[in-house]
C-alpha cells in the first residue's frame, strides 16, 4: 500500500467518524423530544414543539386553558429536567474521558477521585446543622457540596503536586479522599435525626427531580466551558494516553501541567454536576468506555461521542425510573446502573471475542 492508498484510508476513516458524531448529535436531539413526553402526564412530542413555539412567541403565559397548562408542564417541568440529564451527561461523560487519558487508567472516573463523596459530606453537614434562610435551604445544600467538592480536588492537587503529580499519585490520592470524606459522611449520618438521615439519603441517590432553568444555567455555562477547555487538549490527550510522560516530553508536552490543569477542570465539571443532581457515579467511568469501543481513541472524535452517549443513557435511565413504577419516581442514580452495567459488560465481552 503506497502513501496515497494510506491517506485515503485515512480521510475516510475521518470522514466516517464525523458521520458518527453528527448522526449521534442528532439522535441526541431526537431523544430528547421523545423523553420529554414520558411521565405521569399524557403528553406527545407535537404538543412538546407546540410548547417551544408558545414560549417563542410571548403566549404562554397570556394564554388559558389546558394546553396552556400542558405547556408550562412541558416547559417549566420536563425540559429543564432533560436538559440537566443532558448536561449531566455531557459533564460527566467528558471529564471520565479526560481523567482516563491524563492517568492512563480505564478505571478512573470522577467517583473514583472522591469528588462525589466529598459532595454528599457537604449536603449532609447542611442538611444535618444547617440553619437560617439560606442554609436550611436546597440553595444552602447545592452550596455545601460544591465547595467541598472544591477542597476535595484542591488537597488532590496539593499532595499530587508535591509528589510530582504523577498519574498513580493523583489516582491514589483520589481514592484515599474518596474513603474519607465516606467516613465523615458516616458519621454525620450517625448522629443525624431520622428525617434529615433520610433527606440525606434521598440526595445521595442522585436525582433530576426538582430541576429548574436556573440550575441547569449555572451548570451548563460551567460544563460548557470545561468542556471547551478540555477539547482543545484532545492531541495532548492522545499522546498521553497512548505513551509514558518521557515520550509526551520528548514531543513537546508537558504532562504534569496537561495533568494537573485536565484533572482540576474537570472536577470542576463534576462539582457543577453533583451538586445539583447527587451522586451519579456509574457514567463517567461506563460512557467513555462505550464510546472507545465504538468510534475509537482520536479524542477529537471521542470527546464529543462520549458527551452523547452519557447523555442518551442518562436520559433513558430517568424515563425508565419515571415510569416504570408510576407514580413513583425511582432516582436516576439508581437506575442508571441497572441500565448502564449489562450494556457495559455485553461491549467488554464483545471487544474481546472481536480481538480474539
Amino acid at each position: 500500500m503506497d502513501k496515497t492508498d494510506i491517506r485515503d484510508v485515512y480521510r475516510a476513516r475521518e470522514k466516517k467518524k464525523k458521520i458518527i458524531v453528527f448522526l449521534s448529535a442528532v439522535v441526541l436531539i431526537v431523544a430528547g423530544f421523545c423523553f420529554v413526553t414520558v411521565g405521569y402526564a399524557d403528553i406527545n412530542i407535537v404538543q412538546a414543539v407546540e410548547s417551544v413555539r408558545a414560549w417563542s412567541d410571548g403566549s404562554l403565559y397570556s394564554g388559558i386553558g389546558e394546553n396552556t397548562a400542558i405547556y408550562k408542564i412541558i416547559l417549566l417541568m420536563r425540559m429543564p429536567r432533560i436538559a440537566m440529564a443532558v448536561i449531566a451527561g455531557i459533564g460527566l461523560s467528558v471529564s471520565g474521558t479526560a481523567m482516563q487519558a491524563v492517568t492512563r487508567n480505564p478505571l478512573v472516573s470522577p467517583f473514583t477521585m472522591g469528588i462525589s463523596s466529598a459532595a454528599a459530606f457537604g449536603a449532609s453537614m447542611c442538611i444535618v446543622f444547617g440553619t437560617g434562610v439560606f442554609f436550611g435551604s436546597e440553595a444552602g445544600i447545592i452550596l455545601c457540596a460544591f465547595v467541598t467538592s472544591l477542597i476535595c480536588i484542591l488537597f488532590v492537587y496539593v499532595i499530587s503536586l508535591k509528589s510530582g503529580m504523577k498519574a498513580e499519585t493523583i489516582v491514589l490520592t483520589g481514592i484515599a479522599l474518596n474513603y474519607f470524606f465516606s467516613a465523615l459522611s458516616s458519621a454525620v449520618e450517625f448522629f443525624a435525626e431520622e428525617y434529615k438521615l433520610s433527606a440525606i439519603v434521598q440526595w445521595s441517590f442522585g436525582t433530576f427531580n426538582g430541576s429548574v432553568w436556573n440550575d441547569t444555567a449555572f451548570s451548563g455555562i460551567v460544563t460548557l466551558a470545561g468542556v471547551i477547555i478540555i477539547a482543545s487538549q484532545s492531541r495532548k490527550l492522545d499522546i498521553m494516553s497512548y505513551g509514558d510522560d518521557e515520550l509526551a516530553i520528548g514531543l513537546g508536552i508537558n504532562p504534569k501541567k496537561v495533568r494537573g490543569m485536565v484533572c482540576v477542570v474537570a472536577v470542576m465539571i463534576t462539582a457543577a454536576v453533583i451538586s445539583f443532581t447527587g451522586v451519579i457515579g456509574f457514567i463517567g467511568l461506563a460512557a467513555p468506555h462505550i464510546s472507545r469501543m465504538i468510534i475509537g481513541n482520536d479524542h477529537r472524535f471521542l470527546i464529543p461521542f462520549s458527551a452523547v452517549t452519557g447523555s442518551i443513557l442518562l436520559m433513558a435511565a430517568d424515563a425508565v425510573g419515571r415510569t416504570i413504577m408510576q407514580p413513583v419516581s425511582i432516582p436516576v442514580g439508581i437506575v442508571v446502573s441497572f441500565l448502564g452495567v449489562p450494556i457495559f459488560v455485553n461491549l467488554l465481552l464483545r471487544e474481546r471475542r472481536n480481538a480474539a
